[in-house]
């Protein structure tokens, strides 16, 4: 059969795959049917499906693109990944779908007993806002927070909301995510509810976090920034930041200023927490989440669908 099959081929071809695909019929009974033989029956489904001819889709479901989310999982070597189906039409509707879908991720694989970090950002709040149950799990802050227009919740606040929603009593501490010089942050981190605060990350077996690129609009921290901290941060090779944790492109931590400011984890007890979930949404942030899960940052991801064509086109 030629590479470019002729009208009567592809005929033969559909309606070969249409006894096959859509009613269900075996090989042996369509090479009964036509009078074939099952091995030209075969080649004729094949070439049906390489030539484009019929195409095989799995079906969203639950609002998730279950292909691209296995697709994305597969290319980055993550142990889950959950894409948002459609690319909502504002960020809003963006940040309530990856919040409802990570709520959803949260109640079905937490376990009594577990402890549960959360890092202070938008769509973790969205997250939070989700939650309508959780098994009875110790829920603890890893970072300060930011007051941030159209976020009616702290760091504090998303920590509280959520260990009411599993039963149990918060550990929270007040404290802002970035600080004006590291000085201040240095004083901060010495008050014993800050210490005992970040030090209960050596117990927390899941995190959530988001995941924001270097640049305008894609991160809090970014956005928060001083122009010349933002200079320092690029020139030091920073490209991202998870939860407050700067890193480079290959998702490890970079020591520069603003790294000293923010009030979270160290990158290495980051990494050293066995499940970290990302929440990120936006094409421009493809670079930093590969990054972050290159480096150990993160092992499972929400994402929207956009996010996902652009890391799924490498």
């Amino acid at each position: 059969m030629s590479a470019s099959p002729s009208l009567d081929e592809s005929l033969l071809m559909a309606a070969v795959a249409r006894h096959h695909f859509l009613m269900g019929e075996s090989k042996i009974a369509i090479a009964e049917r036509f009078g074939f033989s099952r091995f030209k029956v075969a080649r004729l489904l094949e070439l049906a499906v390489s030539t484009g001819l019929v195409r095989i889709e799995i079906a969203p479901a639950f609002g998730v693109d279950l292909d691209a989310s296995i697709a994305v999982k597969e290319r980055l070597g993550l142990a889950r990944c959950t894409v948002l189906a459609v690319d909502p039409s504002s960020p809003e509707n963006t940040l309530d779908g990856l919040g409802r879908i990570g709520a959803q991720v949260l109640d079905e694989t937490l376990a009594p007993g577990d402890v549960l970090g959360l890092f202070w950002s938008r769509a973790v709040f969205a997250m939070t806002r989700r939650l309508q149950r959780l098994p009875l799990v110790r829920v603890v802050q890893l970072s300060g927070a930011i007051e941030v227009e159209g976020v009616d919740a702290s760091a504090v606040d998303l920590v509280r909301s959520t260990a009411r929603v599993s039963g149990t009593s918060p550990s929270i501490f007040h404290a802002p995510f970035v600080l004006d010089d590291a000085e201040a942050a240095r004083a901060v981190r010495r008050q014993p509810s800050v210490v005992a605060g970040l030090g209960a990350v050596t117990e927390v077996t899941h995190a959530v976090m988001g995941i924001g690129a270097w640049a305008p609009g894609c991160s809090t921290i970014f956005d928060h920034a001083s122009e010349r901290l933002r200079e320092d941060a690029t020139a030091a090779g920073v490209i991202g930041e998870c939860g407050g944790v700067v890193f480079d492109e290959h998702g490890a931590g970079v020591d520069t200023e603003i790294a000293h400011r923010v009030i979270t984890v160290a990158p290495a007890q980051l990494e050293a927490i066995p499940h970290t979930l990302g929440l990120a949404y936006g094409s421009r942030k493809a670079e930093a989440v590969r990054a972050a899960v290159r480096g150990g940052l993160v092992t499972g991801m929400v994402i929207d669908s956009s996010l996902a064509t652009v890391l799924l086109a490498r």
